[in-house]
């Protein structure tokens, strides 16, 4: 049943976070003003609130709302904080509320900024991919966990139901996409990998248009910077994901340009790769592009606004494209400055008749 809310939650996070939210809520107002901001806290702001990174009070809020859009969370502060108490454990305790058990990363590269890679522009130009993430099960959650001094112990479970409900995420986006999908895994050292392996492929059998491949792991993180241009969707476990999707990330030039999508739910979670970047909070440097995607994510995904999503996409790669950018990118352009280009652009568009 589709969700007919219209309050979206806002987490403005810690750090650079509100800058660039800040950003986001004048295009929301723009594009959607029927829908109600409701601010929940996580994160730093809680625990300093409320001495807990995911809060009883901000549960609470998320039980009527149509999407949440999130930005970065986390500073030095919380470091050597309790593990339970820190605002990562927030953001775990966040997606499994949800039900967000499916990560959606894209990571592409705008012509204009093929040279800022760092690699080679011949390599990156044209890459388009995507990763999908299994988000709530494997290391990251498995028990026993422990850790006495002198041995420490993490357990990567994965239940069958588990591999199947992600491995259905990514053939859905592979049948949109180019109907290629790469199952990556270390099935030749792993148990669990196996099962992931063997899982895959039956549920491949639903799938006969999508061509599917595997791959090591390790030989993924190689490709990734050898030929990324070879991959369309890319389909992988809450470890192996977190750390391909980084590293996919960086072919793009700046990891201040990739929003991420966290499905499974009623309610999606939407948020920019990055962190909270605490050393340049309030300078002005902070990239809004991802934050900015992220809600176009949300428009498209949670809230059926097709229309509404391409505005920002286009209105974000005329302003890139045009060379007006970030310090990240080489420009000399605040945040506050993209965004309101940004914001102009998706006015135009809006008021330019359509025959």
């Amino acid at each position: 049943m589709k969700n007919l809310s219209k309050k979206i939650a806002i987490i403005e996070g810690d750090g650079i976070g509100p800058e660039i939210m800040s950003e986001a809520k004048k295009l929301i107002q723009l594009l959607i003003p029927e829908y109600e901001l409701i601010s929940v806290d996580l994160g730093g702001k809680a625990i300093d609130k409320y001495n807990n990174p995911f809060p009883v009070e901000s549960q609470g809020k998320l039980k009527d709302v149509a999407a949440v859009l999130m930005s970065a969370i986390g500073a030095p502060q919380y470091d050597n904080l309790a593990r339970e108490l820190r605002p990562e454990t927030g953001l775990l305790g966040l997606r499994k509320f949800l039900g967000a058990f499916a990560n959606i990363r894209p990571a592409f590269v705008y012509p204009a900024l093929a040279d800022l890679s760092s690699l080679k522009s011949e390599i990156v130009s044209g890459v388009d991919l995507v990763v999908v993430r299994e988000l709530t099960g494997g290391i990251y959650f498995g028990k026993p966990a422990m850790n006495d001094g002198t041995r420490a112990l993490n357990t990567m479970v994965y239940e069958k139901y588990e591999i199947e409900r992600i491995a259905k995420v990514a053939f859905e986006f592979a049948m949109k996409r180019g109907k290629r999908l790469c199952s990556v895994d270390k099935s030749n050292v792993l148990d669990v990998s196996q099962l992931w392996r063997d899982t895959v492929i039956k549920v491949s059998k639903a799938y006969p248009e999508v061509e599917l491949s595997h791959m090591y792991v390790d030989n993924a993180a190689m490709q990734l910077v050898r030929n990324p241009k070879q991959f369309d969707v890319i389909v992988t476990s809450n470890l192996f994901g977190d750390i391909l999707s980084d590293e996919a990330s960086m072919l793009t030039g700046s990891i201040g340009l990739l929003p991420s999508a966290s499905l499974g739910g009623e309610i999606g979670l939407y948020e920019p790769v990055h962190g909270s970047a605490p050393d340049i909070m309030g300078k002005g440097l902070a990239n809004p592009i991802a934050m900015i995607l992220s809600l176009s994510m949300m428009l498209r995904y949670s809230l059926d606004k097709e229309k509404e999503a391409q505005i920002i996409d286009k209105a974000v790669e005329e302003v890139v494209t045009e060379g007006f950018l970030t310090p990240d990118l080489g420009g000399k352009a605040n945040t506050t400055e993209i965004g309101s280009a940004i914001y102009n652009k998706c006015e135009q568009s809006l008021l330019t008749p359509v025959y």
